[in-house]
């Protein structure tokens, strides 16, 4: 089995979607807020979330491509990404998608 780095490649604000649809109060809240930064890396062993990666719901949007790399299915953009053991996800927040670069470890 393979390990896969992740990667913090992008955080996206879509402000105007956030002004009309998304509750105030909720994002008062830091603790409700995605604490992560462009560049920051995990690694994934066994296929496993790593201990500090903190977003459960990000996760689970990673979760299909990280089974298939890390059991060595490979390609699975049908040539789309130049480096055939990667794959580029982002997790499903409609307001704050975060862009996640995923690649196997040799």
């Amino acid at each position: 089995m393979y390990d896969i780095k992740i990667t913090i490649k992008k955080i996206v604000n879509n402000e105007e979607l956030s002004k009309i649809y998304e509750n105030e109060e909720f994002v008062k809240n830091p603790l409700n807020l995605c604490p992560v930064k462009v560049g920051m890396t995990f690694i994934s062993k066994n296929g496993l979330k790593p201990k500090n990666f903190v977003c459960d719901s990000a996760w689970y949007d990673l979760l299909p491509y990280i089974e298939k790399l890390s059991n060595g299915i490979f390609n699975l953009y049908d040539g789309w990404m130049k480096d055939p053991k990667s794959a580029m996800v982002s997790c499903s927040d409609g307001f704050r998608p975060v862009i996640y670069y995923l690649e196997v470890i040799e």
